[in-house]
């Protein structure tokens, strides 16, 4: 069974992706990377245990979502599409690694969001 933390997981996934396609360049080009991963950072990060393979998909989201931010709008749509779909893709792979590899810690337990210890998601 899922740990509660999962609904925020896919919440926070959510958000992250709206946030991906509602970005219009130049407008909040610096603030892109930080306001993608900003409800992960405010829901999941300091719930879930620690663990380098969650780190390296959430650095994957901020390297994606500089890649999107800098895409020069002259470079045409098909550019910019390029850039939001790969950064649709590692929100995803986020997701995914949170959901198959994280663990609630003792703060996320605290708030009751699953037992401490407790996979988030399903180890599938």
């Amino acid at each position: 069974m899922d740990a509660e933390l999962a609904d925020h997981v896919r919440a926070a996934a959510a958000t992250a992706r709206r946030c991906a396609l509602a970005f219009r360049a130049p407008t909040g080009k610096d603030a892109l990377p930080w306001s993608v991963i900003e409800a992960y950072d405010a829901w999941i990060r300091g719930h879930v245990e620690r663990d380098p393979r969650i780190e390296e998909e959430r650095d994957r989201v901020l390297i994606a979502a500089v890649k999107l931010a800098e895409t020069p709008v002259e470079e045409g749509e098909d550019t910019v599409a390029a850039a939001r779909t790969h950064l649709v893709a590692a929100i995803d792979g986020l997701e995914r690694a949170v959901m198959r590899f994280g663990l609630v810690n003792r703060q996320g337990a605290k708030l009751g969001h699953g037992t401490h210890g407790q996979p988030v998601g399903s180890r599938d």
